[in-house]
């Protein structure tokens, strides 16, 4: 069990926190030690080890796909650092790659935009699953968008950047070591131009936990706005946002802003499969818009 877990190669390579491991390994041998069996040196060598180890910063996860196929990132261990909360992963992006594993046909062969990536793990796992064509993924945070490029490159991608400000010491080379091709976009949506949109011509739009603030709501349906008239076919992408409901004046704000300016939305059912139940919560909600 032990060599299952905190001992599998892949968290010796990337480990998780020094304080999950802690708290993962003093309730195993608590459990150990309530069935009364004879003590396992490994375990409290173990413990041992990691209790040496000094907190950090940055973490790893791990996470494993239904395909077998797993996503590495680097995170952040507190919610909120260097002023934003990006540097995690949130349940809405951990819910909307499942979805999207179960549904491959959305996304397959086609160029699929992402809006608020933070530090990659939806896109990573689509690009893993579900074989776009050309995934962009973007954000504008500067910190987040040096974060996504390094997972990018951790989980075996190359990446080209399209973005308006190179990050300060971030060198990536412009090649893909792998289909599809990605791309990572610096997009600011309250100042972002449909001339600069223009480049991009996605099928498929998708966000994930990007509908948590007020303030953000209005920016964000004027980047819908601006990307259902980008397309030099005219034909407006779909659409998919995923959040968790924390607060639900915010979310019927969005739905009626949304209403406001005639964007019709649907709600997708929920989908019972997932290999990350253990993280997503009952009140995560996909909403599909038709722009």
């Amino acid at each position: 069990f032990l060599f299952q877990t905190i001992l599998h190669p892949l968290c010796v390579k990337y480990p998780p926190s020094t304080k999950y491991r802690r708290c993962f390994l003093t309730e195993l041998i608590k459990k150990h030690e309530s069935t009364a069996a004879e003590p396992l040196d490994e375990l409290y060598d173990t413990l041992a080890d990691v209790l040496k180890e000094e907190e950090s910063t940055q973490c790893y996860k791990n996470y494993l796909l239904p395909t077998g196929d797993c996503v590495t990132l680097s995170e952040s261990t507190a919610m909120i650092s260097g002023g934003t909360t990006g540097l995690v992963t949130w349940d809405a992006a951990l819910h909307l790659a499942g979805w999207a594993g179960g549904n491959p046909e959305v996304f397959r062969a086609r160029t699929v935009l992402e809006l608020g990536s933070g530090i990659g793990f939806t896109g990573i796992a689509i690009c893993k699953m579900c074989q776009p064509k050309t995934y962009i993924f973007s954000d504008c945070h500067p910190h987040v968008l040096r974060q996504l490029g390094e997972n990018i490159r951790l989980n075996g991608f190359g990446v080209t950047w399209c973005i308006q400000t190179e990050p300060q010491g971030q060198e990536v080379e412009a090649k893909n070591c792998q289909n599809p091709n990605l791309i990572v976009a610096e997009l600011d949506w309250g100042s972002v131009t449909e001339k600069q949109l223009v480049g991009l011509q996605p099928d498929v739009v998708i966000a994930a936990d990007v509908v948590y603030d007020p303030e953000i709501i209005l920016a964000l349906i004027g980047m819908l706005q601006k990307l259902s008239t980008s397309r030099a076919d005219r034909k407006a992408p779909e659409v998919f946002v995923a959040f968790t409901i924390r607060n639900p004046d915010t979310y019927h704000l969005f739905q009626a802003e949304l209403d406001k300016v005639g964007i019709r939305w649907q709600i997708i059912p929920a989908h019972s499969n997932s290999n990350f139940l253990y993280d997503v919560q009952p009140n995560v909600t996909i909403l599909q818009l038709f722009i």
